[in-house]
């Protein structure tokens, strides 16, 4: 009975704050549930209809989308580079690897917040670096005018947050890698560039996949970033934001409870297709 006893705690917290409101917003987004219209009554699929007529969730989604394709190609792709500059020891490694924590350790708001003061179209910092370089002569506006700008500004700042943590989840993948097969590639005249390709990323792919995984995640519910940087401005809008509107602003629980489904099993599928797609078991 100890392992039971000492695994309950756990599983009680898991099924207490994951499963009972997971499970009772599965069965809510079938309910019409609204505080200006009580009582709660049965509505079948209506939320769900409500919602895919509704122009700024369907805007919502195709930004969610460009969100999801922007984060995890980049935070993939850095996380990669990163990791493979940190595979080998020097001097100074770990006081980089504390700094690169760093982004990710930082909650989504206070990163919005510092980013605000580089996006800002009147006193930002990227503003004044570009006109005293003069490669512009007036004050940008960044966020909030055109919507594939504004998405990968801020998406920039979500890739800024999850680089860090794919770069640390692949970097425990390349440290499982012997060194032996790096020499004997080098015996046999493979490059730098031929030894990344064929013993670095085949068999950092289950590292690779992880963080995938998490960008995956993270893009596919981000609110604090575009909420802080942009409010409610539809250019910017993420699904998650969308929730947020449609239960706390309208007031229209049900249909909150649906969208919030909907984004759970997207990102479940999603996430799958990442894993069976990149991830394959390594044997040394």
């Amino acid at each position: 009975m100890l392992p039971y006893a000492l695994v309950s705690p756990l599983a009680l917290f898991i099924v207490a704050l994951a499963l009972v409101p997971a499970g009772y917003t599965i069965v809510a987004s079938f309910y019409k549930v609204q505080a200006l219209d009580p009582p709660t009554r049965f509505s079948g699929l209506d939320n769900f209809r409500r919602l895919f007529r509704d122009t700024a969730v369907r805007e919502s989604i195709g930004n969610t989308l460009i969100y999801v394709v922007i984060g995890v190609t980049l935070s993939t792709v850095l996380g990669i580079a990163m990791a493979v500059t940190l595979q080998h020891r020097f001097r100074g490694r770990s006081v980089l690897i504390a700094v690169l924590i760093l982004p990710w350790a930082l909650p989504g708001v206070v990163e919005g917040i510092v980013w605000t003061g580089i996006w800002d179209s009147n006193t930002g910092l990227l503003n004044s670096a570009l006109n005293s370089l003069h490669i512009i002569n007036h004050y940008q506006v960044f966020l909030g005018q055109h919507r594939l700008l504004t998405i990968f500004a801020i998406e920039l700042v979500q890739v800024w947050q999850i680089t860090p943590l794919s770069a640390l989840l692949v970097l425990a993948a390349l440290q499982n890698i012997p060194g032996d097969l790096y020499e004997s590639g080098n015996l046999d005249g493979a490059s730098a560039w031929a030894a990344f390709r064929r013993i670095t990323l085949p068999l950092a792919r289950p590292g690779i996949a992880i963080a995938m995984v998490q960008a995956v995640i993270a893009t596919l519910n981000v609110f604090d970033q575009p909420y802080i940087l942009n409010g409610a401005a539809p250019t910017g809008a993420s699904l998650t934001m969308q929730t947020y509107f449609i239960s706390f602003q309208n007031l229209d629980f049900g249909e909150g409870y649906a969208l919030s489904l909907i984004i759970t099993i997207a990102t479940l599928v999603v996430s799958l297709g990442v894993v069976k797609l990149v991830y394959r078991p390594v044997e040394f």
